[in-house]
């Protein structure tokens, strides 16, 4: 049997890399022969990601704990698929997960008890990696077509705080300065990855 597959998940306020440094990541793994996925959350294509669309750009009102609901249904959605991944030994990249929820719900006054405690049944991370930048970072590379959490500054800050505590108390975190050139971010997560999960 192969040995079950790993999920790794990047998080980070918007513009800290994710994206890219996940992207690296999936072709890194291929190149070294392990199957290898990539999904990016909210995934917009389904109905529940295009309700979360509508919100985002402020075509739908939500209160905080409803709108949390719809992210973390939205994962739900892809759990069976996750899970057969991971059964056949392939490796799945996320760009968001978990801990966004905990992170921007917890920033609007939301119980990261109650955040961690719904999304307990969800395929858990092996490894999530921090990629951390300040509020006024994330602004200053993205200033055009932001959306409404994009835009609050404070509340960046408090998501922030909470990315950080949460990477402060999990041995399954690595914290990395997303501030850094993408190349040598880029070789922390390689030597991250190959570290903590044993992989070539």
């Amino acid at each position: 049997m192969a040995a079950r597959g790993h999920l790794i998940a990047f998080e980070g306020l918007d513009q800290s890399g994710k994206q890219t440094q996940a992207e690296r990541l999936l072709a890194a793994f291929r190149a070294a022969g392990h199957g290898a996925e990539f999904l990016t959350f909210p995934e917009y294509t389904t109905a529940i990601g295009t309700e979360i669309g509508h919100a985002l750009q402020g075509e739908r009102h939500y209160d905080p704990d409803t709108l949390q609901l719809l992210y973390i249904a939205n994962r739900f959605e892809f759990r069976p698929q996750i899970l057969r991944w991971l059964d056949d030994g392939r490796m799945v990249v996320c760009d968001r997960y978990l801990a966004s929820s905990i992170a921007y719900g917890e920033a609007q006054g939301l119980d990261a008890v109650w955040l961690t405690q719904i999304q307990s049944r969800l395929p858990q991370p092996s490894l999530t990696l921090l990629l951390d930048i300040p509020p006024d970072a994330s602004l200053n590379r993205k200033q055009v077509a932001r959306d409404k959490f994009e835009r609050d500054l404070p509340l960046l800050g408090r998501v922030r705080e909470s990315y950080l505590h949460q990477a402060g108390r999990d041995a399954n975190w690595m914290h990395l300065d997303g501030a850094r050139d993408k190349d040598a971010v880029s070789a922390d997560v390689l030597t991250a990855v190959r570290s903590r999960l044993g992989l070539r």
